[in-house]
């Protein structure tokens, strides 16, 4: 790579976390009390550095913006960049910019064992409060695998197009056992209903914590696959001869995609297209290096879901449209964009 291409680079990086960074800072600032942009940034400076705040700003101020904006805040741009990245190596990983945890209906199976676990109210020993999130992830990981085993079955290939059918058959199943759920439950209704729609509204920094670690470990494991990404997206076969072990990075993938979106299925409801469309928006802006869509991705995605779900708060004020709703009005004629041009190409 030359000197002048790390620079750009380096420019786009910066961009991006400008581009978060100031999309936090408005998110906290709008709401039903509406506070000035430089009085949230001296908030901010404040709770960084333990300082008395001046006397011009109200002291409510600081605990509207540290104690209930700014973890919702944060929770959507975790959960946009869980999402977002796994949309990333899923289409790196199929060769295909349809695919997603949405689409794959991996989102769906996190979204049973997160239902199962209210209805029934699980609370597994030892690990507590954190049962939802570990069953989402179990489901969703044992979804994507009943997915590739059909599929495989209806076409030894394993083409990218019947995976993409067989998850989307098992998203319209597994949503049928959760309208099942639905009608048997009783006073679980609302909550299950409300989770269902997508929202990180009432959350407080105890979810953001909850999803944190998944966010990192996910993450992480990701980041590592990103030139065995690069190298797979030429073919299995080319992979297999250049040395990479083709099947036990298919797994890893195929792992941490499953914690990324049982973990953000967990704390926020299934929040459909983010996986689809931020990946294929970054490709755009700088090419098909995993190296790079994988962690652009995360920030993309984060300011992305930060704004979908400050348009979801304000657009009708006070009350509040799910920010699923948002996501899918922005990503549904994207996807639809995306799918005929597939079919041009083919």
């Amino acid at each position: 790579m030359s000197h002048k291409q790390k620079i750009n680079i380096s420019l786009f990086y910066i961009g991006l976390i400008v581009l978060l960074f100031s999309t936090v800072v408005v998110a906290v600032s709008f709401g039903s009390v509406h506070i000035a942009i430089k009085d949230v940034l001296v908030i901010f400076y404040s709770g960084l550095t333990d300082s008395s705040l001046p006397d011009r700003i109200n002291p409510n101020y600081q605990n509207i913006i540290l104690s209930i904006r700014l973890p919702r805040v944060v929770l959507a741009g975790l959960v946009g960049a869980s999402l977002a990245i796994t949309g990333a190596a899923f289409q790196g990983l199929l060769r295909n910019p349809l695919a997603d945890p949405y689409t794959l209906g991996i989102s769906s199976g996190a979204s049973v064992g997160a239902v199962m676990t209210i209805f029934f109210s699980i609370s597994l020993p030892i690990i507590g409060q954190l049962t939802l999130p570990i069953l989402s992830i179990v489901f969703a990981f044992l979804t994507m695998l009943i997915v590739i085993f059909f599929a495989r079955k209806l076409d030894r290939s394993l083409r990218v197009e019947t995976i993409i059918l067989t998850g989307i058959v098992f998203s319209s199943f597994l949503g049928a056992v959760i309208s099942l759920m639905i009608a048997l439950t009783g006073e679980e209704l609302r909550q299950i209903i409300g989770w269902l729609l997508g929202s990180v509204s009432m959350r407080g920094w105890k979810y953001v914590f909850i999803l944190l670690p998944f966010f990192i470990i996910g993450s992480f494991l990701l980041m590592l696959q990103a030139n065995e990404l690069n190298v797979m997206s030429f073919g299995e076969e080319q992979a297999q001869h250049i040395g990479v072990a083709v099947q036990s990075k298919k797994m890893m993938v195929m792992v941490a995609g499953s914690i990324l979106t049982g973990a953000a299925v967990a704390v926020s409801g299934t929040i459909g297209f983010v996986g689809l469309v931020i990946p294929h928006f970054v490709r755009l802006l700088i090419g098909p290096n995993h190296r790079h869509v994988l962690p652009a991705s995360i920030l993309v995605g984060a300011s992305f879901l930060i704004l979908a779900d400050l348009v979801a708060r304000t657009i009708i004020s006070p009350a509040e449209l799910p920010i699923g709703v948002i996501t899918a009005l922005i990503g549904a004629p994207i996807f639809g964009v995306i799918l005929m041009r597939q079919r041009l190409k083919g």
